[in-house]
């Protein structure tokens, strides 16, 4: 993984003790809320329901055993002894004290960790698939180029304002799993017909309040101009982007509004402008320079020859069922990828105890190069694993309450925090997902149904992606007035609104909205009657997403309304 040089840590040592100032004069009264508000978003920290938030940058989702120990002593010190992974890759902690934020950050600079960009209207994060570099579908490790662009990122002093926060993602594997096409810019690895090997540039994806999938406004891109190109991209939406409405500020408002041709052209000119500036041309020793910081480790040659794997399969069940679920395959004969589902029972989606960190950075040491990943799905990787030693890893995973066998299935449900701590909630997800993981508690009836995604978010900035998942669950709010003792008072109830055939995956698609919203105590019955018309209408094995595709929405609104309680919400 990238090691820090003398730069980077300098850059990050002075960023803290810049924040811790600030945060000073902000306590002793010197800065006013909206002036610290710009400073402390730009450092990851948000004010919440209930206490601050911080969120840390975890680039492409890579963490070395030293860093998850780091964010252990976090959540064990300076928050309520856990952390939340999420959708972005990243981690955020719920309950710091806004004093003690300035010493978490100097403590994660130690380990190489930051919070820089990962709130505000800037570059944020740069996420990419989470079996880059050992995936058996990939055509070449995309995070080389990941850190190529973090650091043209970081700071860019003409990109630290933009009219609303930019995310952008790298793809390089026949199977699309980082959500490529929902993100400002998506970068897709591809070889030309020469069998060069470049980008194929999309733009304008997003989802939130107006849900968007991305158009390919470039189809080969060498390698040389990745930079001059996403600078060109930043610099038309920089310029044109509307900066008079929060609500149509993304890119992709302003791809739409000018169309994907004209948008193109646009880019196109102005880079032609800059395409030879100094700085924003890679040679190829600056790309190999950057590859050598993602050399594949040392496989054992010898570990596809161990059979004890397939032995222990035989005689367990439990782990039989764990290793079909959970497992990838990998690039190296005779070793796997290894999800961590931080999805059991009881546990809010992508939460992670400080203990359960602790445990981790020990078994990535001792089974995984001393490395692990975290997914767009809230869940981890341990992404170099030998197979003979999977069932005693399984065995630590188990005894940690980290080995739940669901991955890809109903129950690997992605869920934002939701009103139980975002101060832009409108509905609860912690407790909807709660409901779901009690009623269809059924290994084997969540088996038989295949690969489900349910995806959660509890209003419309949609941090649980719920715009693309297969069963999309939105949070609503509706004001029910009534008359006690003459007077007439409002109340806030939750709401929830379901879309039906959404993807992220190759297939990018938005999901179809089944109606109007339904009440809280109702979400868990309709999700019920949803999978009774899969389960009725499949063909042998075919997914719930084809099913949906192949016999549309109507039989699953008619089941869905059938019963209940509904309510149009505007």
């Amino acid at each position: 993984m990238y090691q820090y040089d003398d730069f980077d840590k300098t850059l990050v040592n002075e960023r803290v003790a810049q924040f811790r100032s600030q945060t000073q004069r902000f306590l002793d009264g010197q800065l006013g809320d909206e002036e610290y508000r710009a400073l402390r978003l730009r450092n990851g920290l948000y004010v919440q329901r209930f206490a601050p938030m911080l969120r840390v940058a975890i680039p492409y989702g890579l963490l070395s055993s030293r860093q998850l120990r780091m964010l252990a002593h976090v959540a064990r010190k300076y928050d309520k002894g856990y952390g939340h992974f999420s959708t972005r890759q990243n981690i955020q902690y719920n309950w710091p004290k806004l004093e003690e934020t300035p010493d978490i950050l100097a403590d994660l600079a130690s380990v190489e960790m930051h919070a820089h960009q990962t709130s505000g209207n800037c570059i944020r994060n740069i996420t990419t698939d989470h079996l880059a570099g050992v995936a058996a579908d990939e055509l070449e490790d995309p995070r080389p180029y990941c850190e190529i662009t973090r650091q043209w990122s970081t700071f860019h002093p003409e990109f630290n304002w933009l009219p609303r926060k930019f995310k952008i993602a790298f793809s390089a594997s026949a199977q699309e799993r980082a959500a490529m096409q929902t993100h400002d810019i998506g970068v897709r690895l591809v070889r030309n017909s020469e069998g060069i090997l470049g980008f194929s540039i999309y733009v304008g994806g997003g989802l939130g309040r107006t849900p968007i999938i991305s158009v390919k406004i470039r189809e080969w891109l060498e390698q040389e101009h990745l930079l001059s190109y996403l600078e060109a991209i930043l610099r038309v939406y920089n310029r044109l982007g509307r900066r008079d409405n929060i609500h149509k500020a993304r890119i992709k408002i302003l791809v739409k509004a000018l169309g994907a041709e004209r948008f193109t052209q646009m880019v196109e000119t102005e880079w032609a402008r800059i395409k030879g500036t100094p700085g924003l041309t890679l040679a190829q020793a600056d790309i190999d320079a950057m590859k050598s910081h993602f050399r594949p480790h040392d496989y054992a040659p010898d570990a596809a020859e161990d059979l004890s794997f397939k032995a222990h399969v035989d005689e367990d069940r439990a782990f039989a069922s764990w290793a079909k679920h959970n497992l990838a395959q990998h690039k190296a004969p005779g070793y796997r990828a290894v999800f961590v589902s931080l999805k059991a029972p009881g546990i809010p989606p992508g939460d992670c105890t400080h203990e359960q960190m602790d445990v981790l950075a020990e078994l990535a040491d001792q089974y995984s190069f001393g490395e692990i990943r975290v997914t767009h799905n809230q869940n981890l990787v341990l992404a170099d694993v030998r197979q003979t030693d999977l069932h005693a890893l399984w065995k630590v995973l188990r005894m940690h309450n980290l080995a739940t066998p669901n991955i890809g299935t109903l129950t690997d449900l992605i869920c934002c925090p939701g009103l139980d701590f975002c101060s832009l909630a409108n509905a609860g997800s912690i407790g909807v997902a709660a409901q779901i993981n009690e009623r269809f508690d059924n290994l084997d009836y969540i088996y038989d149904l295949g690969e489900i995604e349910v995806k959660m978010s509890g209003c419309m900035n949609g941090c649980g992606h719920h715009s693309v998942g297969h069963i999309g669950i939105l949070g609503v709010e509706k004001i029910r007035k009534v008359v006690i003792d003459g007077e007439k008072k409002e109340f806030k109830e939750e709401w929830y609104q379901l879309t039906l055939g959404g993807s992220a995956s190759n297939d990018a698609t938005l999901g179809d909205r089944i109606g109007p919203s339904i009440s809280r105590h109702e979400v868990v019955n309709a999700i019920d009657n949803i999978l009774k018309v899969y389960v009725e209408q499949r063909r042998n094995e075919e997914r719930f997403l084809d099913t949906y595709r192949r016999i549309g929405l109507d039989p699953f609104k008619a089941q869905v309304y059938a019963t209940g309680e509904t309510e149009e919400i505007a």
